[in-house]
């Protein structure tokens, strides 16, 4: 008897990967904390809209995230992942693209000046 053979995955395909990646991408921290600066008020009072959970009403803005209703939202509120993204934007502020550039290295060498 001869063995059976498996169905291959799909796990050399790049865009099936990148298209799960960038699917349920969540807003970045200096999106964020641009909404923070922003009045609370902008968030609260908005028209509703039947795309959002909870018709867009019930809005977490350390978060970026909708919920159902408002028991929910005190829910999530509690949960250990909501108060490590308000510990991380209590701490400091969002990098900017020239820090996110000097890290990675993209940083211009002209070399030492000469006098």
């Amino acid at each position: 008897m001869t063995r059976v053979g498996r169905k291959r995955q799909h796990h050399c395909i790049r865009d099936v990967k990148r298209a799960t990646r960038t699917r349920a991408r969540t807003r970045d921290l200096d999106q964020i904390f641009e909404d923070m600066a922003k009045p609370v008020e902008v968030f609260k009072n908005v028209p509703q809209d039947t795309d959002l959970p909870g018709m867009g009403q019930n809005y977490c803005i350390e978060c970026a995230r909708h919920f159902i209703n408002s028991s929910a939202l005190l829910d999530h509120q509690t949960t250990k992942l909501h108060k490590k993204r308000v510990k991380v934007l209590a701490t400091g502020k969002a990098y900017t693209q020239k820090e996110a550039e000097e890290a990675v290295g993209l940083t211009t060498d002209n070399g030492p000046l000469r006098s």
